[in-house]
């Protein structure tokens, strides 16, 4: 992995699914699933793109955005940190959950790392759907897992100097002392069968 300081993008893509709009011969659809990482500014038309697809009637996109305050306290900016291999292997196996259970064409999962300042987008989600039911319910359901289950700590960095670690859900603070850099470790890999 490169260094906390480098600008860290990693793309992911689900076994046996294609990326950036392309199809399988013999006319077989496959959804795209897109997921990412990185610590530049999220494209609002990029995600869009990922998911565009002919067989798509609806197409469902979230921009979550930092704001200024957090409990009444002024906030300076969010800084977001995350162990790359654990967090894009959840965040695939979302993405593929969403795609199955709602028969979605295409779905884009973009995640920002590092300083984001107050205005700007710390996730993007956009999901296709044959329907926009089906879209809509895909939608807010795939944000509510991505925040309960994807591996991503948040700073809450105050006006006032001070910050609060939470995991990347509503108003979770982490435990006394605890910060991300205290990650387990990934799990070694079995050689021996």
């Amino acid at each position: 992995m490169a260094s906390d300081n480098a600008n860290l993008t990693e793309l992911a893509t689900v076994n046996n699914f294609l990326t950036s709009g392309t199809r399988p011969a013999f006319g077989i659809p496959k959804p795209i699933i897109t997921v990412g990482l990185t610590t530049s500014p999220l494209s609002i038309t990029t995600v869009l793109e990922n998911v565009k697809d002919p067989g798509a009637g609806a197409i469902v996109f979230f921009a979550g955005t930092t704001r200024d305050n957090f409990d009444n306290r002024p906030v300076s900016h969010l800084t977001y940190s995350a162990y790359p291999p654990l967090t894009l292997r959840t965040m695939s196996s979302i993405a593929a959950s969403m795609v199955e259970k709602h028969k979605l064409t295409a779905i884009s999962l973009i995640h920002r790392l590092g300083e984001v300042p107050i205005g700007e987008e710390s996730i993007l989600v956009a999901v296709a759907a044959p329907h926009r039911k089906a879209a809509w319910r895909a939608g807010e359901e795939c944000l509510e897992v991505v925040k309960e289950k994807v591996e991503i700590w948040k700073k809450e960095e105050f006006a006032d100097g001070e910050g609060v670690w939470r995991e990347n859900r509503a108003g979770f603070v982490a435990e006394e002392g605890v910060v991300p850099g205290d990650l387990p470790k990934a799990p070694a890999t079995d050689t021996t069968s």
